[in-house]
Order: structure tokens, then C-alpha cells, then sequence
């Protein structure tokens, strides 16, 4: 049985595709769903279901357009309560693509409808799991998102769900069959995923810390919600627009790709109050930027870090992107529910500079800078690490304040005296200081290549939590 495993990196996402005698289906298909489509038109088969493992937070899924553009029937698991026709299983019931079967097992604890659907071969052999956010590679699903939607879903109810879940529906199935979970290493869905993004179910059993046998259920339930991070604030909008439905992407595209020169640009955005969102590189970034915009790369974790740092999904945004870069920008806001861009600088910053209006930059200095201040003087410095980052090692003296938390801990960077800011390689601690600038601080600089170019110059840093940590 062929499985094909569509991986998308930016939100460590995985989709499926799966195809028997011309009959295909799709399982937790990504918002934008013409690669399904073609790929189906490849094999010349028909997109016959869509099945949704459950209701998703950290991106917007493609179901609605596939049935749209394809017909496919969109399938959920058991108490799935979707406000648009779709069919909802029962525990148990299989679903033929071609010669293949798909058999709903409703596996609650993720969130309530949350279920797992298991692949049969043409020859009546269980092959594999698709197990959406109930087991991950390494980890198993956080139980903690579903309550921000129904309140009174705690994460003890539903960590206690999982428990029985795993015990009960996936635990006593074949050790040789092929795990395919939603997400892999760096999703905010869970705590502790693994880069593989399969395994075998047996292997899983023996190395997977929820899966271990002798766990009792009170014992699961302290150490699956132990070292839980918030959730971007995203995560619940996204919910609701995968439970009530959403505006087509065609829409969106057209709506989002308005050129703007730099005076109807400007006029856009004081008259809008839409925010200005420039994606290009942090070296660019910080040679020149238009006054107030955040930066926020496309070359990196673009749509989670989005997610983290635009609380509001509907808040109207005007983009400063690379020549032939808008679509992706547009495309990659609308998988996590931005779906208000109301258009682009035409030409990028290069035209907004060439047409005389005022543009800002940001102070950068290099390892060698950072260190040799080190030596001479005590610079105030700020980490903008994860802080199991931060944890692991950092500059001796500086202080944590995680970019997802930044908002909250403003008072921590100092207005009237100069600070150094860092991360991992430079990408963070630039959105850092494009927020910093636009809620008026100025006497910063921020360390080109960040916390790995520290540790290559091999300046001083500490394997501790020092007392100074923030957060």
C-alpha cells in the first residue's frame, strides 16, 4: 500500500494522500488545494473523501475548497459538530477508496471528535495509522487547546481521554503497523515530537514516553501536561473558522494581490490601520524598513511566528515583500487565517526608498562587537530564546525574555540606556527589534547570527539557569 506523506516544513505539517483504481482521498489537507488536486490528475483518479482527523488549531484546513473544486466528501470523526454538510462517522466504520479501506477509529483526548483512521491494503492487511494529533513520533498530542474554544473541556478531562485512547484503541494494534502523524518537530501541538515523521507503531511502544505500559493514568496525566508552553493565541480563532467554515482561498488571492506604489501604499495604511508586515531577510530588514512595520521573514517559521505575534487572525495587513514573493506571503498568512492582506508595495522597500519617503533602519553589530564589549564594559544583554533554549545555555549575564512573551515583559528593555539583544541565529531577535522600534525604543543593537555565532566565537557562556531569568 503506497502512502504518500505531503510535508510542509514552515508548520512542521503533514497531509496524506492515498490512491487505489482512480478512487484518491486526502487526509488533513493544507488551505491551499490545487497540489492535491494535481496530484490526484496524475494518477487520473477522483478525490473521493477528505477525511479531517479533527478540528484543527494551527492551521486552516483545506476540506471546504476540496469539496468545492473536487467534490470530495468531507469525512470527521464521532461528535464532530461542523456548520456545513459533511459527514460525520461512527467508531468503527470503514470507508472503501478503491480497493483500499478506511476504517474510523474515534480516539477523543487531543480534543473530543479527535479520531484515527486506519489504512487496509487490497489484500485486507492493516498497513498503517493516520493519527492526526492522538501520537506523534516521540510525543502524543496536547490536551490543553480544546478548552479555549468549550471551557469546560479541561486538560485534565481530556488528558485522561488520551490515556484511554492510546490504552484502549491504539496500543492493542499491530506493532508492525506505520504511524502518520499530523505534525513533526517544532509544531506548537505538542512538547517533545521527534524530526523522524514515521515509525512503526511497535518501535513507538517501546520509546515513546506516553506509551509506556506500566503508566497509570494519573501518572500520564501529571507528566502529558508537565512543561506545557502557552498556546499561540491564533490557535483558537483557527478552530472556529475550521468548525464554521471560511472564505475561499480564490477570494483571498484576489482580494490580496492589489499592487500599491508607494503613495497608495502609504494612504492604505493611515487610512486602514492596517499593519505593515515586511518578510524579507533580517540583514534587509534592518537596512531599511518603513516606519511602524514588523518584520517577520518568509525564510523561517513564517506562519507560526505570525500566529504568535498578530493576536488577532482579522487584523487587516498591507505587505512588504521580495519581487514575486506576494503570493507566497498571501497563500502562507491564509494556512494559519490571516485572510485580510488588502495588498503590496509594488516594487518592495527598493521603491518605497527610491520615491523619497521616510524609511528607518535598526543597529546590528557582530560577534566580535558583542565581545569585545563583553571584555570592556557590562552590556545590558537580552536573550529572546525559547526558554528551554535559554536553559540549555546562554550569555553569561543575560537576561530571558522569550519573543512570544515579549509583549507582556516591555518594561524589561530599558528606554534610557543602551541593550544588546540575541536568539539562535538572528531571525527572532530582528522581529524583536522591529517591535521594539515601532513602540519607540531606539538604543538597541541585535547580534548578527545570534547564539550560534556566539558559541563558534566561543564567548563566555553559562550551562545554568542564572537568577536574572524572566520567564
Amino acid at each position: 500500500m503506497k502512502v504518500e506523506q505531503i510535508y510542509t516544513g514552515c508548520l512542521a505539517h503533514a497531509a496524506y494522500y492515498i490512491e487505489s483504481n482512480g478512487v484518491a482521498a486526502v487526509f488533513d489537507p493544507l488551505r491551499e488545494v490545487q497540489p492535491y488536486i494535481d496530484r490526484a490528475q496524475i494518477d487520473n483518479a477522483e478525490i473521493k473523501y477528505v477525511f479531517e482527523t479533527h478540528f484543527h488549531a494551527d492551521f486552516v484546513s483545506g476540506h471546504l475548497d476540496l469539496r468545492k473544486k473536487a467534490g470530495a466528501e468531507i469525512v470527521f470523526g464521532p461528535g464532530a459538530k461542523p456548520s456545513y454538510e459533511a459527514t460525520v462517522a461512527e467508531d468503527g466504520q470503514i470507508f472503501e477508496v478503491g480497493d483500499y479501506k478506511v476504517k474510523a477509529i474515534h480516539t477523543p483526548g487531543h480534543t473530543m471528535e479527535s479520531t484515527t483512521y486506519l489504512l487496509i491494503d487490497e489484500n485486507g492487511d492493516e498497513h498503517g495509522l493516520i493519527t492526526g494529533d492522538t501520537l506523534f513520533i516521540g510525543d502524543v498530542g496536547r490536551p490543553d487547546l480544546a478548552q479555549h474554544v468549550v471551557s469546560d473541556l479541561t486538560e485534565e478531562k481530556l488528558a485522561a481521554h488520551l490515556y484511554d485512547s492510546l490504552r484502549n484503541k491504539i496500543m492493542p494494534l499491530n506493532d508492525n503497523l506505520i504511524v502518520y502523524p499530523n505534525h513533526g518537530a517544532g509544531s506548537a501541538c505538542g512538547k517533545m515530537m521527534s524530526k523522524e515523521t514515521t515509525d512503526t507503531l511497535g518501535h513507538q511502544k517501546k520509546v515513546n514516553y506516553a506509551l509506556r505500559p506500566d503508566m497509570s493514568k494519573g501518572e500520564f496525566i501529571k507528566e502529558l501536561l508537565t512543561g506545557l508552553t502557552t498556546p499561540p493565541g491564533y490557535f483558537p480563532q483557527n478552530v472556529l473558522m475550521n468548525i464554521k467554515g471560511y472564505e475561499s482561498l480564490d477570494a483571498i488571492m484576489n482580494r490580496a494581490t492589489t499592487a500599491l506604489s508607494p503613495e497608495a501604499f502609504e494612504v492604505a495604511a493611515n487610512e486602514s490601520g492596517a499593519l505593515v508586515l515586511d518578510t524579507r531577510d533580517a540583514e534587509d530588514f534592518a537596512e531599511g524598513f518603513i516606519p511602524n512595520s514588523i518584520n517577520i521573514g518568509l525564510e523561517g517559521n513564517f506562519a507560526q511566528w505570525v500566529g504568535e505575534m498578530i493576536p488577532d487572525v482579522k487584523q487587516q495587513i498591507l505587505l512588504v515583500t521580495y519581487p514575486e514573493k506576494e503570493e507566497e506571503a498571501i497563500t502562507r498568512l491564509s494556512r494559519v487565517g490571516y485572510d485580510n492582506t488588502i495588498g503590496y508595495l509594488k516594487g518592495g522597500f527598493p521603491s518605497w526608498k527610491s520615491s523619497g519617503k521616510e524609511y528607518e533602519t535598526t543597529k546590528r553589530i557582530s560577534v566580535e562587537t558583542l565581545k569585545d564589549a563583553m571584555a570592556h564594559e557590562k552590556p545590558l544583554v537580552i536573550d529572546v530564546r525559547k526558554k528551554s533554549e535559554y536553559d540549555s545555555q546562554h550569555v553569561i549575564g543575560a537576561i530571558n525574555v522569550p519573543l512570544n512573551e515579549i509583549n507582556k515583559h516591555l518594561a524589561q528593555f530599558p528606554k534610557n540606556s543602551p541593550f544588546i539583544l540575541y536568539c539562535a541565529g538572528g531571525y527572532r531577535s530582528m522581529i524583536s527589534a522591529s517591535i521594539l522600534k515601532q513602540r519607540g525604543w531606539e538604543d538597541f543593537t541585535d547580534v548578527i547570527g545570534g547564539f550560534d555565532e556566539i558559541l563558534e566565537a566561543k564567548l563566555p557562556v553559562s550551562d545554568y539557569v542564572c537568577p536574572t531569568t524572566l520567564l
